[in-house]
């Protein structure tokens, strides 16, 4: 081909390609300065646009190149970078010293002992029973720390197989979420936790009643129940699964028509005070022979309070086998950001008042309690026990163990990682055979460190951990111990048998 040839064609190509791009910018520029609802764009055509531009992607930008390794919100890059490495089994070595500010109130500071325990002395983690005396089949569980509720819609197919995969390989239970128990569950043959949300999907009739057929046949295959009636992402609000995420698969699971929102309601129809609620625990042990739970947010005392009085009048046989309490903090599932940054007590604050209600009625041998909401390390997990529970749940730290890199798009159908979206292209990215090893070992290593901890106290096992082994910080250069701050209560009430 002659050079004058090549090179006509490259002209042409040029020239329409600039008319391409000149054309466009005249399109943006009439579009601008005609339309009524931006003023910057009505005034700088064209120009304005970077501001909108710069808006979205600041957040961004500010993650990997301005913010402090402790800085970020809802977790900064060092506690992302914990979990990283523990995910890959690469162990929490570091050096030079912490960045974790111990004049910062809120701080935690573990007690550790002149002694500490020596290796041959430590003892394994007791497993606890959950629902023992009180129903056909109790759940022995192993694991400290554990899956917290997601619901298969609000994650995708593959992240439900690697989080089931490595529930196994790990030993801790994998709690379904409202959304009902899918295929991807079984996967792994890990130990399964039946959640019954305000919409009863997965576990209805077709009126969208609560199918005790249904719960019998899902019996067959979980190890205990938990009826929802809040999440800390969204105290008094039902779950929200955008109509773009309601595919076939996820419809039929649910008994839901396909690509329409799914919206839960704000509470279940069927429970509308303790006496009801109680009811509904009695009658899903007694139809199951299954445990069952109950997983709320904590607004105030009145709730707990009222619980335990309930129970200490109606007798043990209608108590919860455990009940999953839920900080504000919590935020794995879309919700509407003023109940996110205002509706429901921090976990700091809610899970003392739990146990201390559940000690004063004499119930906490009885009620197993799981904390959640933000506890995404060890040093959380321990002050979890600390404070009283016998469990933790986290969402949001198996999630970074599958890869998540905290782009705030999990209720847009766009996740990078493939965790939260349904689009083929992006799901690519999770390969559950490299991402199901990473929950595993995450799951693995936080259990390993808390009983680290625990050893550090001079304990022989981590469920050995009480209050007085953890200080907080209230201010500066000042920290109180746990028990002083938070006393345990006497036992004050008469258990009904």
């Amino acid at each position: 081909m002659p050079d004058s040839l090549i090179d006509l064609i490259i002209y042409s190509v040029g020239t329409i390609l600039g008319l391409i791009v000149v054309g466009a910018i005249v399109t943006f520029f009439i579009r601008d300065v005609t339309q009524k609802e931006h003023a910057i764009l009505r005034n700088y055509p064209i120009i304005g646009r970077l501001r909108y531009f710069f808006e979205i992607q600041g957040k961004y930008f500010r993650q990997y190149f301005f913010s402090g390794d402790r800085d970020e919100m809802p977790f900064n890059r060092a506690t992302r970078k914990w979990i990283y490495k523990n995910a890959k089994n690469r162990g929490g070595i570091i050096g030079f010293g912490s960045t974790y500010d111990l004049r910062e109130p809120g701080a935690f500071i573990f007690v550790n002992a002149a002694f500490p325990i020596l290796e041959e002395d430590q003892l394994p983690t007791p497993a606890l029973s959950i629902g023992e005396g009180y129903c056909d089949q109790p759940f022995l569980a192993r694991s400290i720390i554990n899956i917290s509720a997601m619901s298969y819609g609000a994650i995708s197919t593959p992240a439900v197989r690697a989080l089931s995969r490595g529930a196994a390989k790990a030993g801790c239970w994998l709690n379904t979420g409202e959304g009902g128990l899918a295929p991807c569950h079984l996967e792994g043959e890990c130990d399964r936790i039946m959640q019954i949300g305000t919409a009863k999907y997965g576990i209805r009739d077709i009126q969208g009643n609560f199918s005790a057929t249904r719960a019998k046949e899902i019996a067959q295959s979980v190890k205990a129940f938990e009826i929802k009636l809040s999440q800390g992402a969204k105290p008094g609000k039902g779950g929200v699964l955008p109509a773009s995420k309601v595919n076939p698969e996820i419809a039929a699971i649910r008994g839901i028509p396909p690509y329409q929102d799914s919206i839960s309601p704000n509470r279940h129809h069927d429970i509308g005070n303790i006496d009801e609620l109680l009811d509904q625990v009695a009658f899903i042990r007694e139809l199951t022979g299954r445990p069952v739970g109950v997983k709320t947010a904590i607004g105030g005392w009145h709730f707990i309070n009222e619980l335990c009085d309930t129970i200490l009048r109606r007798g043990l046989e209608y108590a919860p086998d455990f009940l999953t309490i839920d900080g504000g903090e919590g935020g794995s599932g879309a919700a509407p950001q003023t109940l996110l940054d205002h509706a429901g007590l921090p976990i700091t604050e809610a899970l003392p008042r739990v146990v201390d209600a559940l000690i004063e009625s004499g119930l906490k041998q009885r009620i197993r309690v799981v904390a959640a909401g933000k506890l995404v390390t060890s040093a959380q997990g321990a002050w979890a026990l600390c404070v009283g529970a016998d469990f933790i749940n986290t969402a949001r730290g198996f999630m970074f163990a599958l890869g998540c890199i905290q782009a705030m798009r999990c209720h847009l159908n766009t996740c990078p990682t493939g965790i939260t979206t349904h689009n083929p292209r992006l799901q690519r990215g999770l390969v559950v055979e490299e991402k199901y090893l990473r929950v595993a070992n995450y799951a693995l290593n936080v259990n390993h460190e808390i009983n680290m901890i625990a050893h550090s106290c001079g304990l022989k096992h981590a469920r050995e951990l009480r209050r007085e082994h953890i200080r907080i910080v209230e201010k500066a250069g000042i920290s109180v111990a746990l028990n002083i701050l938070h006393p345990y209560p006497e036992t004050k009430s008469t258990v009904r048998n």
